[in-house]
């Protein structure tokens, strides 16, 4: 078990980072502002079952050959980026609703949730991040070091599926609002998939710093 004064700690430092947006985040505001609640709680549900992963290898080690070899990194790197921009094209190329009856096809719940999965587990920063930061909140006294990282993370997961999860809903009735407008169903797609495309760009810049 970590010590509780530096778990405690790790929860307030948490909490601090999960309400700063990040990639995750916008992938989930935009799901939802586009098709709902439902879907960005599912997407949620996505983005979290990749961070599992990203806790598993962390707790394993995995994450430190990925910030040791240019190659792994690289690799991960572009695969991310280039589902992030497969991603927004694809919502660009969607059609524009039906001027006579505004309804945007919604994409099947199951493809939002394995999308959520990809774009978090072939997010580089993500597993970096874990590495960094667990790390200083573990005290080997204490007992098994893997153990004290999977719980950590493990706990810092289930702290953003709460604020994920509030962005999520916000965004949402934010969007149920807005699909009222014909204007906002024919912007909406070009805001979904710009997004999508800009997060692909920004992840294929990042640098394992």
């Amino acid at each position: 078990m970590p010590d509780p004064t530096l778990w405690g700690v790790f929860i307030v430092a948490s909490v601090v980072l999960l309400l700063t947006p990040g990639p995750a985040v916008i992938y989930i505001v935009a799901r939802s502002i586009e098709q709902g609640r439902a879907a960005g709680l599912v997407s949620v549900l996505g983005i979290h079952l990749g961070t599992i992963v990203h806790i598993t290898a962390a707790a394993v080690g995995l994450s430190a050959l990925l910030v040791s070899s240019a190659l792994a990194f690289a690799v991960v790197k572009y695969l991310g980026a280039a589902y992030l921009i497969w991603i927004g094209i694809r919502t660009l190329m969607a059609k524009d609703p039906d001027p006579e009856r505004p309804k945007v096809p919604a994409e099947p719940l199951r493809r939002v949730f394995r999308d959520g999965f990809v774009v978090n587990l072939f997010n580089p920063k993500t597993a970096i991040f874990f590495l960094a930061f667990l790390p200083q909140f573990v005290d080997s006294a204490r007992g098994a070091v893997h153990w004290q990282i999977l719980l950590l993370g493990l706990t810092f997961m289930g702290l953003g599926i709460l604020s994920d999860g509030m962005f999520a809903l916000v965004a949402g009735a934010t969007g149920e609002f807005l699909r009222r407008s014909r204007r906002f169903l024919r912007c909406q797609r070009w805001f979904a998939g710009t997004s999508f495309i800009g997060l692909g760009v920004t992840a294929a810049m990042a640098t394992r710093r």
